[in-house]
């Protein structure tokens, strides 16, 4: 079953689809949460990329839980679609705006959940200086403003802070293994910096501040175009169009996949918590995969020919990505529930929804 819309802009009409995968998840999320997600209820809660694949299911989730949302996001990853839904709802404020350039707010904002950045290691050799922004100006604006209203503030850092990890899995004390000078450092180490700027304003102003380490996320609303599409979309985005599946390197490399709804019950869990402040805490699923076996099981699960063929490595891509999670299954009671080959057919399924309602290129 599937809801579909008329979505207008720029002088075009989209044929939108919201299919039941996202209202069951919002649903799963909220019923996960239990009464952990009245914190928001009443409040005033600023997303900053919030129209992005995470913001737009966070902002899904607050809106859904009687909070006053406003999203920040300037458009240039993040997608109209994933907030059209949203545009009309009296909680709900969208303002198209860069956050690495200042903005004030004069009514009182009593969370930031500072989601704003490109994410796609394509986009960091074609967008390196936007994304150092979003990630040294743009936590300082959101910092800016969490610090005028006293607000709680939930950053939303990656796992990508510790590089090639030299302990496996990684937990949350390790320093990392970054190379500063490397083609992926205007991700890493702006990253890095972000962490160091939260910690700082907590130190000097006392802010009630959380680190969210996020590895690898995919599901519903995750862009597979272009720069844009990371591993997961990408192989769904080839496989359905019968093109070769590209496997970078040999395909011996690993990760360990998340999916959204997993992924966005953690971050609220660690926004929530009372207890939390002041913690960095890992999200992500402890299932480590090979990168070719991930090829083979999004080719059996579409039904696909795609042959499966091989790039170089980019320089710099760690080796091994397996969180170690017993801190947040510690002190937020939270761990993942959606297994990897379910997870990627909620993905398929919504993909091929989308390919079929918007046929031609729409962004």
């Amino acid at each position: 079953m599937q809801k579909q819309f008329i979505y207008q802009g720029n002088g075009q009409v989209f044929l939108m689809v919201m299919n039941e995968i996202v209202k069951q998840g919002i649903e799963e999320i909220r019923r996960n949460l239990d009464l952990d997600i009245g914190f928001a209820e009443g409040k005033t809660v600023l997303v900053s990329g919030g129209a992005g694949f995470l913001g737009s299911w966070t902002c899904d989730v607050l809106v859904e839980s009687k909070a006053k949302v406003i999203c920040v996001d300037n458009l240039v990853s993040g997608r109209r679609e994933n907030i059209s839904h949203l545009i009309d709802k009296e909680n709900f404020e969208f303002v198209q705006h860069d956050i690495a350039n200042p903005i004030f707010f004069d009514e009182k904002i009593d969370f930031v959940m500072h989601l704003a950045s490109r994410a796609s290691p394509f986009e960091f050799k074609e967008y390196p200086i936007q994304i150092l922004k979003a990630n040294t100006l743009g936590i300082w604006v959101a910092l800016g403003i969490a610090k005028k209203h006293g607000a709680r503030f939930l950053y939303a850092s990656t796992s990508e802070i510790y590089g090639n990890p030299s302990i496996i899995p990684t937990p949350e004390t390790h320093a990392g293994n970054v190379n500063p000078i490397g083609p992926r450092s205007c991700y890493d180490e702006a990253k890095r910096c972000g962490e160091s700027y939260v910690i700082t304003y907590r130190i000097q102003h006392n802010l009630d501040t959380r680190i969210a380490r996020i590895f690898n996320t995919y599901g519903t609303r995750m862009r597979a175009d272009d720069i844009y599409g990371r591993v997961v979309p990408r192989f769904i985005e080839q496989a359905l169009k019968e093109q070769p599946i590209t496997v970078f390197g040999d395909g011996t490399q690993t990760r360990s996949f998340c999916y959204v709804t997993d992924q966005v019950e953690g971050l609220f869990r660690l926004a929530s918590l009372e207890d939390a402040e002041g913690e960095v805490v890992n999200i992500g699923n402890e299932e480590e995969v090979r990168i070719i076996e991930l090829a083979e099981m999004v080719k059996k699960l579409t039904n696909s020919s795609s042959e499966i063929v091989f790039s170089e490595l980019p320089k710099d891509d760690p080796r091994r990505r397996k969180p170690d999670i017993s801190k947040a299954k510690r002190i937020l009671g939270w761990a993942p529930k959606v297994g990897l080959e379910e997870g990627l057919r909620k993905t398929i399924e919504n993909l091929s929804l989308e390919k079929k309602a918007l046929p031609k290129k729409h962004f």
